[in-house]
């Protein structure tokens, strides 16, 4: 019998809304956002060895960094400098697509290695090192609906939110961050919307929630690539669709719907109209779906 690995999933992360304030002094923006995470993403298995290794697979294995530039690499490095593992990424998300995932895969790897390697860090130690990394990594250590500030290292696990049909559209661009912040022109600022403190029964209650919140990003991302208009116009037009918004940076838009059987022939329409766009019927995770587990094989 080989010995014991784990395995975590690592979900896609939503901005259900995005608001950006001014430039700090470290030349970040601060945000402010309403975090939730999807029932699809990539998948991570981890396995005890003498040396640190990354395997790719996946639709999107391609498009994922190697070297010193991965996230993976450097999260496992900064959790423990010496340690070995194979790690074996099935890569299911877009890369640069607002979706967190190479994030998610930073912060599914802290938590899998801090299980095999038995470093027990906590999940507020992890987090402070999630911060290290990258903006998104800290909110996808949590994998659960959050609230986060800052340029992303404040993240607080909020109420509970309903788990909701939705559908994930990428039009096949992918979108630097960097660029999008660069083109940003207007922005609502932070502190108009406080974080849910009873847990929403509804979607109707989420959607009233968020009814004066958007995405402060989605303009500046649209007018450099105008896709994302096209992608956002054929969510809004499938019946059933109650919301349609671009998620982080983008180019990636999800909505939701009043129904499973209106997802997923939403989904089914746009893939057959559009086949070069990456379009997803999955659901909003209602709890915490990242956590790893261990495995004989």
């Amino acid at each position: 019998m080989s010995a014991p690995g784990v395995k975590v999933f690592a979900p896609a992360k939503l901005n259900l809304f995005l608001h950006v304030g001014e430039r700090r002094q470290d030349g970040y923006h601060e945000l402010e956002s309403l975090i939730a995470f999807a029932e699809a993403g990539d998948r991570l298995e981890f396995t005890p060895s003498t040396e640190l290794q990354l395997k790719l697979s996946g639709p999107f294995a391609a498009q994922v960094p190697r070297g010193g530039d991965n996230l993976v690499l450097k999260a496992a490095r900064a959790l423990n400098e010496r340690a070995g593992a194979t790690i074996t990424l099935e890569k299911n998300l877009p890369v640069e697509a607002g979706l967190g995932g190479g994030s998610a895969d930073a912060a599914a790897t802290l938590r899998g290695l801090n299980a095999l390697w038995r470093v027990e860090r906590s999940e507020a130690e992890l987090v402070e090192l999630a911060a290290s990394l990258g903006s998104d990594v800290p909110a996808c250590v949590l994998s659960r609906p959050c609230w986060m500030e800052g340029r992303g290292e404040r993240v607080a696990a909020t109420a509970p939110l309903p788990s909701l049909p939705v559908v994930l559209v990428n039009p096949g661009v992918m979108l630097p961050t960097s660029a999008v912040f660069a083109a940003l022109n207007a922005r609502s600022g932070v502190g108009s919307i406080r974080p849910p403190r009873a847990p929403m029964q509804s979607m109707w209650d989420l959607i009233a929630y968020l009814d004066n919140a958007e995405n402060d990003l989605e303009a500046p991302a649209s007018r450099q690539r105008p896709v994302i208009d096209e992608a956002l116009e054929a969510l809004n037009h499938e019946p059933g669709c109650v919301m349609a918004q671009m998620s982080g940076s983008g180019a990636t838009c999800f909505a939701l719907f009043d129904g499973q059987q209106f997802a997923f022939g939403a989904a089914e329409r746009i893939a057959q109209e559009h086949p070069n766009w990456w379009v997803r019927s999955t659901r909003l995770a209602g709890a915490d779906i990242g956590a790893p587990q261990w495995t004989d094989s």
